[in-house]
């Protein structure tokens, strides 16, 4: 889910290549840093960072799949979303897994982005390409369109999802997936937007002044809303507190800035999270997922050298898996996310 200048121009110098997935030719790769004595609780700073699969374009979104025990991530830029499984390794779910039919002039990223598992087992896809909110019954792989747009206008490329504890879904809608962005003529709303969805198909605004919103994810009481925002000029994890009805409460804070780190030019940007059962950050950043406290203390930098675009949790729950640029990994944890 990032967007920095260097993904962009390397997207557009990998747009010509062929695309040809891989097994990954290395076992392992890159490092973890201890920041805080908290991390050795979560997991071992000499943990192997294995890699499971690369040859990707740009890998996003995992979401583990529990009813089947496998792992699912898109491949945005290609327009494919992959199923790894333990002894199977690595073979194409959806194809396309977003916009159906040819690409049109103006869209740039055509494939699903984050993904979702809800309360009915069915896979909730933030689909760039089609500019919707979308689920896809996983043994039929039929789809159902369940928002695409706000007061009559389309939304401009959804990224990320996360589930309310009543259903709702809350998604960003930056511009990332329209070539040329905020001045896209295809875009249509004015602003880019952090979104929730009722049950009943109303879609309500949580934020429209965020110049570039990105991953999502809510604390385990489903009380605290977190929004990445992967904006060079304000580099920070908002946390909003939500009411009984799930908006918006009081005005956001900060619950982590990564303008240090981004100032040592590290690779990447702040993107997609996960948010453990202690209500630790999982998060994208400069340099990979950094480890954070429940009050957003950096305890750990778990690195692939590459820009991380986001993290899932899967298995027993105590692996990590990581969709760094053109790759899948995957870490164990000490501790459980679920």
């Amino acid at each position: 889910m990032t967007n920095s200048i260097t993904r962009r121009t390397a997207l557009a110098g990998m747009a010509a290549l062929p695309f040809v997935p891989a097994l990954a030719r290395a076992k392992t790769i890159g490092s973890i840093t201890r920041l805080d004595p908290g991390l050795d609780a979560v997991i071992d700073a000499n943990a192997p960072i294995e890699v499971l699969g690369t040859g990707y374009r740009w890998t996003e979104g995992p979401v583990w799949v529990k009813n089947g025990g496998y792992l699912l991530f898109s491949d945005v830029p290609a327009n494919i979303a992959y199923r790894w499984k333990q002894g199977e390794g690595i073979t194409p779910f959806l194809n396309p897994s977003g916009l159906v039919g040819p690409i049109p002039a103006g869209i740039r990223e055509a494939g699903s982005n984050g993904l979702g598992i809800d309360a009915q087992g069915r896979l909730i896809i933030a689909d760039s390409g089609t500019r919707a909110i979308a689920a896809l019954d996983l043994a039929t792989k039929r789809r159902k369109i369940l928002a695409d747009r706000y007061e009559g206008k389309r939304f401009n490329s959804c990224n990320d999802v996360a589930f309310g504890r009543d259903g709702a879904i809350y998604f960003t809608d930056p511009p990332y997936g329209l070539t040329e962005g905020d001045t896209s003529p295809l875009k249509e709303l004015a602003f880019n937007g952090v979104f929730r969805l009722d049950r009943d198909g109303k879609v309500r605004v949580i934020d429209d002044t965020l110049k570039r919103p990105n991953g999502i994810g809510l604390c385990p009481k489903k009380t605290t809303l977190y929004v990445a925002m992967s904006d060079e000029a304000r580099p920070q994890i908002l946390a909003y507190p939500l009411g009984a009805d799930g908006m918006p409460r009081a005005a956001p804070t900060v619950f982590h800035d990564f303008s240090e780190p981004l100032s040592r030019k590290l690779p990447g940007m702040p993107d997609g999270l996960e948010v453990d059962r202690a209500g630790r950050l999982f998060a994208s950043g400069p340099g990979g997922i950094y480890v954070l406290s429940p009050e957003g203390k950096a305890l750990g930098l778990i690195a692939t050298g590459k820009a991380t675009a986001n993290c899932a949790f899967g298995e027993d729950g105590r692996t990590l898996f990581l969709t760094s640029s053109d790759m899948l990994a995957r870490v164990r944890l000490k501790s459980s996310g679920w």
